[in-house]
């Protein structure tokens, strides 16, 4: 695969968000931290510098080597990025009397210049910064002002590289994806080839040259990302790919069952595995959310090894990783510690001696989708919400037991059948409910109740990275709270969470 577009993270919380917007002009990218990226340069055909929370006047501003880019590569600097080339190549960056922050209005562009091609005169930009270039380095020529920034973009006479202290990656930066375009096509002349079709041509051929006549075990969730995955593998290697599907206790009511039905149509070879007793009597007791996940991740494992070692010599695991799970997933020295870690990147035990295959662990969730799409997966599996790993036991605060299991599985079901017979399901992003640890005074028949309390989320994101709660009508959200308290025994109040991420998380634990 050709890599094309080389972007460093400095830490900043738009790195994945530049990404996107290359992506979407089919032009494939990758992310590395400023200070670990490849050695070898040669396949790619520009560089884009990104943002960072850091001053590059403080001690432990990031200090990247551009040696091997800078003049060589198109490149573009983005807010950091632009102030570092000037602070340290004869400019001057100095603290903003105020922190320019928000919306500004470009209020000079320089004629004939290809960056700003398409590009009209007032079009508005995002800031985000609390110092600001007041010199030009050497060779630099203003391209663009806003009327609070003189030098909100420039470019170095001479050779091909341009900067500007705005985001052009945010939505509100109006001609931003035009920027980018510009810079990236125009300028750098990148191919745009990055496409679904493009991908699996490239991916099954991938596949078909590393695996060979191998054996593949891959763990089936139900979700996008395992079978997309699974349609993929089975393109390249066919009858070699062995599917289990683990059930953990804690799925969606009916879910176990009804994703195997799902899959009986697709070709794959799949085995249900129906351990949901195990899962549940090591979850005993147990509270805390962090080893909530611990346990089910090493019972899966355990039950998984179990049924690896039924098929013989299996060479492969396979994994749904994605893009972001990766990303998250390294530390950026300074600027961004981990942001967590995933159940799909770090390796397995020793014991299972098996390596890894992640077709997908380029791809953002909505390009699953689209190769998905492309490989004509049924839209209703490719549209389902994403679904959390450790399944309800992180929507069930508190303890586990079979009975909480029952009654949130009971709500989810109302709440989520309520959301596609109202024609809203493809309207969000996720959606579920949570079983709260405290129960509240009610009424029923005139009689005294003292029953559970129940939280329903639903958001609207486009990969989870941040997200906004969803205004959901209030005469739906009257109905389903009407139903759950008539229909799901144990259960007399119903609380609609409107908090957004950040400052929330999508999940409650």
């Amino acid at each position: 695969m050709q890599h094309n577009v080389l972007i460093l993270d400095f830490g900043s919380q738009y790195t994945q968000l530049i990404a996107r917007r290359v992506r979407e002009l089919n032009i494939f990218c990758e992310i590395f931290p400023y200070n670990h990226f490849p050695s070898d340069l040669s396949p790619y055909k520009a560089v884009i510098l990104g943002g960072s929370p850091f001053s590059v006047r403080g001690e432990d501003a990031p200090h990247p080597d551009l040696s091997q880019i800078r003049g060589k590569l198109p490149m573009l600097a983005v807010c950091y990025g632009a102030q570092y080339l000037a602070h340290f190549s004869g400019g001057e960056v100095a603290a903003s009397n105020t922190r320019e922050y928000g919306r500004a209005n470009l209020s000079f562009i320089k004629p004939n210049e290809t960056f700003f091609e398409g590009v009209d005169l007032n079009s508005q930009v995002w800031m985000s910064h609390s110092d600001s270039i007041k010199a030009l380095p050497t060779n630099g020529v203003k391209l663009a002002s806003t009327h609070d920034v003189e030098f909100a973009a420039y470019k170095i006479d001479g050779e091909p590289t341009y900067a500007i202290q705005y985001h052009p990656e945010v939505f509100h930066s109006t001609d931003g994806s035009k920027m980018l375009e510009n810079f990236l096509v125009k300028i750098a002349e990148v191919p745009q080839n990055f496409t679904p079709n493009a991908f699996v041509e490239d991916m099954v051929a991938e596949l078909k040259e590393k695996i060979q006549d191998d054996k593949v075990v891959l763990g089936l969730s139900g979700g996008v990302d395992s079978t997309v995955a699974a349609v993929l593998l089975h393109q390249a290697i066919g009858k070699n790919l062995y599917c289990i599907f683990v059930n953990n206790g804690l799925l969606r009511k009916n879910e176990f069952q009804n994703v195997l039905d799902q899959y009986k149509g697709m070709g794959l070879n799949v085995k249900g595995v129906d351990s949901g007793d195990r899962f549940l009597s090591e979850l005993a007791g147990v509270s805390d959310p962090e080893t909530k996940r611990k346990i089910i991740g090493r019972v899966f494992i355990e039950v998984f090894d179990d049924e690896s070692h039924l098929i013989e010599d299996v060479k492969w695991l396979a994994q749904g990783t994605i893009y972001p799970d990766v990303i998250e997933s390294v530390s950026v020295k300074g600027p961004s510690a981990t942001i967590k870690s995933h159940h799909n990147v770090g390796g397995l035990p020793d014991y299972m001696k098996l390596k890894i295959v992640e077709p997908l662990r380029m791809l953002f969730k909505d390009e699953v989708r689209r190769v998905g799409a492309s490989l004509g997966i049924d839209a209703e599996l490719l549209g389902r919400h994403p679904f959390p790993g450790p399944g309800l036991s992180i929507r069930i605060l508190g303890d586990i037991t079979p009975e909480k299991v029952s009654i949130l599985q009971d709500v989810d079901a109302v709440f989520i059948d309520g959301l596609k017979s109202w024609g809203l399901y493809d309207k969000v992003w996720q959606a579920g409910a949570i079983l709260l640890p405290v129960n509240s005074v009610g009424v029923m028949g005139d009689e005294r109740t003292y029953e559970k309390v129940v939280a329903l989320r639903a958001v609207e994101s486009t990969d989870g990275m941040t997200a906004d709660w969803v205004h959901l009508p209030y005469d739906f959200l009257m109905k389903i709270s009407n139903d759950i308290i008539n229909k799901v025994k144990g259960v007399n109040r119903v609380v609609y969470d409107i908090s957004s991420k950040p400052p929330a998380t999508i999940e409650w634990e």
